[in-house]
């Protein structure tokens, strides 16, 4: 594993992780909450800086950083305190996290698809001998693919992703043909042997060319933030069912060696530069999305007690007990820690093994 590399996801983790905490720390300035210190990085301090209320400080560890709100001070009769907001605010500042990421994802797919002559998207490109449902009733060449099974396919590679995962037994299908959308429900397109192997639908999937104009690379930088978070829903749709499972999940190191691949396989410095910015985007919206998640220990979780507290005092008049909510934040937070052990302990195995 390349040291660039190494050094290349260290930076990407830790400015994600930094400016998230950044969206906390300006949402919380703007919401008029004091916040006592703003650091980037982690560990021992190499410089600080104090103003009236907050200090502002640069550690040691390029691993993220932190923005300390006074969370723990409903004592103290702060009432600049994030203990002491309303519900607007505290919702407010809990999920800028998350919007920053966000932004920052689509900031990188918007600097990378400046420069593109063209995008491209999945259509039908062919079929195999034999298929049986070519025709207007069923496929035909050149159909550009905009949904299959619900999903939606923005770009190129999403259909054969799809498919992929599809139990074999049909699938609902939706085509733009001819400039008009097809609805194809309970397609009979099953897998069978094409070609010579088996386990195939004996469909050819293809891409076609969109040129790229301003509001078309405006619009194709939309497409790319909705699928990448469209990939983490899917995901977790597969991790439900049963179709991927703990073997699939990538942590540091799995993804360390995913931009060491990523960048290894491009064929010049600048195509591995925006290949892996274009994987350091898929992080940043995946934890953006990630973070949301109504899990304790997450944002997400958070706004989701701070729902329940709210739904709370307006129906019976009292907040629920904050030692509850430490406990069972605790409890998630040992939890994820023990997951992403297991996948740590994963990843490390697999890159010996290889």
């Amino acid at each position: 594993m390349s040291f660039v590399y190494v050094l290349a996801g260290i930076f990407i983790f830790g400015f994600l992780v930094a400016i998230h905490e950044l969206g906390h720390f300006l949402a919380a300035r703007l919401c008029g909450v004091r916040v006592s210190e703003f650091s980037i990085g982690m560990g021992p301090c190499l410089w600080r800086r104090e103003t009236e209320e907050t200090q502002y400080s640069l550690r040691l560890l390029p691993i993220g950083g932190f923005c300390a709100l006074g969370e723990d001070e409903e004592d103290t009769g702060d009432e600049r305190s994030f203990a002491h907001q309303g519900f607007w605010k505290k919702l407010i500042i809990l999920a800028a996290g998350s919007l920053m990421n966000l932004l920052a994802g689509m900031a990188v797919i918007a600097c990378v698809f400046s420069t593109a002559s063209g995008f491209y998207v999945d259509q039908v490109a062919g079929f195999s001998e034999g298929f049986p449902l070519e025709g207007e009733a069923g496929l035909m060449e050149g159909d550009i693919f905009y949904k299959i099974d619900g999903w939606r396919t923005y770009l190129r590679g999403d259909a054969a992703m799809f498919l992929q995962y599809n139990d074999g037994r049909g699938a609902d299908i939706e085509v733009i043909r001819n400039g008009e959308k097809v609805v194809l429900k309970d397609l009979p397109l099953y897998r069978g042997t094409y070609d010579g192997q088996e386990g195939r639908f004996g469909l050819k999937v293809g891409a076609a060319a969109v040129p790229a104009g301003f509001g078309t690379t405006l619009r194709f930088i939309g497409y790319q933030t909705l699928d990448f978070v469209q990939q983490v829903w899917f995901s977790l749709a597969q991790l439900v069912r049963g179709t991927v499972g703990l073997q699939d999940l990538s942590g540091p190191v799995g993804i360390v060696s995913t931009i060491t691949e990523v960048g290894t396989s491009s064929k010049t410095a600048l195509d591995a530069a925006e290949n892996i910015a274009l994987f350091a985007a898929l992080i940043a919206v995946n934890l953006a999305v990630m973070n949301l998640l109504p899990i304790p220990a997450l944002d997400g979780g958070r706004i989701f007690f701070l729902m329940i507290d709210f739904l709370s005092l307006l129906l019976f008049r009292r907040r629920v007990p904050q030692k509850y909510q430490a406990a069972v934040n605790t409890a998630c937070f040992v939890l994820l820690m023990g997951v992403m052990l297991l996948v740590t302990l994963k990843d490390i195995t697999s890159l010996v093994k290889s």
